[in-house]
């Protein structure tokens, strides 16, 4: 079954390429020049190749082994040390100006507007007014189609000397690859060390990095996915002081909003967080937290919801008034199949088999007190398991006891939570196109979902997530 379901989303891809290209070729509505994605014919090498075939041979080789040995607090430097050089690796096949310099400087990014935020309070309480196509000195896409958090990051980075694409650059990807520490935290607290540790690798050669490297969307998600680790570990009461995490978590989810509009929707895995736990005691914490942000920019002049309305309109100025809802609104997810991985694919598979008894479970009042079925901190998985050939944990299968299907099914919970945050956003008609790049913080918690296979098959599901991102990385010019 497992197979069958990767072999669904691989299908689903053809079918997206196939009858993408019939309908651009005949319309061009597509706006595309590879559909689904956004990108061209372009097979290249670049000093990246090295690197980025290293690093997936390396781990795929050596991951899932180092991933059940290691110290939790190694383990989670290992996975952020991995993500980033792998991010890195991916941009650099396009070479360093071309994939890395340039990327963030180009006529639709935020750094093109840098000069006019000099003034930012001014800035701020003229935003709306340039969003809109026809109004004088309008927004590029990217700026526009944004809150000005997103762009304030960069003027501020710009004001403390760190101007320019380079930096840019290495903000998103060094930022952005901490998401997957935010990710094994919240597996672990909620689902268990084991299966935290299981999704490590995963994570580590998420093929999200085509796209993470160069992309503001890639810190986007590392934000968001820590305001979702806050709250997790303010939920168990894993901290010393869980009310300042839970108050941090909703700091930075009000963050989110003012980067991204369709980021609210990541409240669906916050509310996932809050129901496996089982607790309402971060819920006053976080929330107020989550108002200083918006309270800030509202005081400071701008507007979210008249902003939000203009973008609506700018968008169907746009591409998005030409692009076809019919097609993409099932041509998006094959872009999440190509940017999750068909690992996360077929571990999404036995997430939805697992739920009814979970959602049960739940509603008989099971919680997850203290992180259930999680070592302490102190505890290595070599001390208390025995290790298999292939350097995973015996026992560490389909055959769990029935302590390990409940933590499966918390984990089924989670990222079944973050896959209806992504089908609101699919569905919402404002995310045509261009999705494995704007979809990143709801695709960083699909991967997870990988943990739930076997074990003992965690390295050709590696290969079969990893392949593809190398092959499109070489042979598509992809655009970000």
């Amino acid at each position: 079954m497992d197979l069958a379901a990767a072999a669904a989303g691989a299908l689903l891809v053809a079918a997206a390429v196939l009858i993408g290209h019939a309908v651009q070729n005949r319309t061009g509505t597509l706006q595309v020049q590879w559909p689904p994605l956004l990108a061209s014919w372009d097979p290249h090498l670049g000093p990246g190749t090295p690197a980025a075939l290293t690093v997936a041979v390396l781990t795929v080789a050596y991951g899932p082994a180092l991933a059940a040995r290691l110290p939790w607090r190694t383990l989670l430097t290992a996975s952020w040390a991995g993500s980033t050089v792998w991010v890195f690796a991916m941009a650099l096949i396009d070479g360093w100006f071309r994939g890395v310099e340039r990327r963030l400087t180009t006529k639709h990014e935020y750094l093109r507007v840098i000069d006019r935020f000099e003034d930012i309070p001014a800035a701020l309480r003229g935003f709306a007014d340039h969003i809109v196509i026809g109004e004088p000195g309008n927004w590029p896409a990217h700026v526009a189609g944004h809150p000005p958090g997103a762009t304030l990051t960069f003027v501020w980075l710009d004001r403390v000397g760190l101007g320019g694409g380079t930096w840019a650059a290495v903000w998103c990807v060094v930022v952005g690859s901490s998401a997957v520490l935010a990710a094994l935290i919240t597996v672990r607290v909620l689902a268990g060390e084991r299966y935290a540790r299981r999704a490590a690798p995963f994570l580590v050669l998420a093929p999200a990095a085509v796209w993470a490297g160069v992309s503001a969307d890639g810190y986007f998600a590392a934000v968001a996915a820590w305001s979702v680790a806050l709250l997790a570990l303010a939920a168990t009461r894993r901290v010393r002081f869980p009310g300042a995490a839970a108050a941090g978590g909703g700091l930075l989810f009000g963050w989110t909003c003012y980067l991204s509009y369709g980021l609210g929707l990541m409240a669906a895995v916050l509310l996932a967080v809050l129901a496996l736990t089982r607790t309402a005691r971060p819920v006053v914490p976080f929330l107020l937290g989550a108002l200083v942000v918006p309270a800030a920019f509202t005081l400071a002049g701008f507007n979210w919801w008249t902003a939000y309305h203009l973008l609506v309109e700018r968008y169907y100025q746009g591409a998005g008034g030409v692009r076809p809802y019919a097609y993409w609104v099932w041509a998006n997810l094959a872009c999440a199949v190509l940017a999750s991985g068909l690992a996360a694919v077929a571990g999404l598979r036995r997430a939805a088999a697992l739920a009814p008894g979970a959602l049960r479970a739940l509603g008989r009042g099971r919680s997850v007190p203290g992180g259930t079925g999680s070592p302490k901190p102190s505890a290595t998985p070599t001390a208390t398991a025995t290790m298999t050939r292939a350097g995973v944990p015996a026992g560490a299968d389909d055959d769990a006891p029935e302590g390990g299907r409940a933590s499966a099914g918390r984990l089924a919970v989670l990222v079944l939570a973050a896959l209806v945050a992504l089908l609101a956003a699919d569905l919402s008609g404002m995310s045509k196109a261009e999705t494995e790049r704007i979809w990143q913080p709801f695709l960083l918690w699909l991967v997870p979902a990988a943990a739930l296979l076997p074990a003992r098959t965690a390295r050709y599901w590696l290969v079969a997530s990893v392949v593809p991102a190398l092959l499109i990385n070489h042979l598509l010019w992809t655009g970000w």
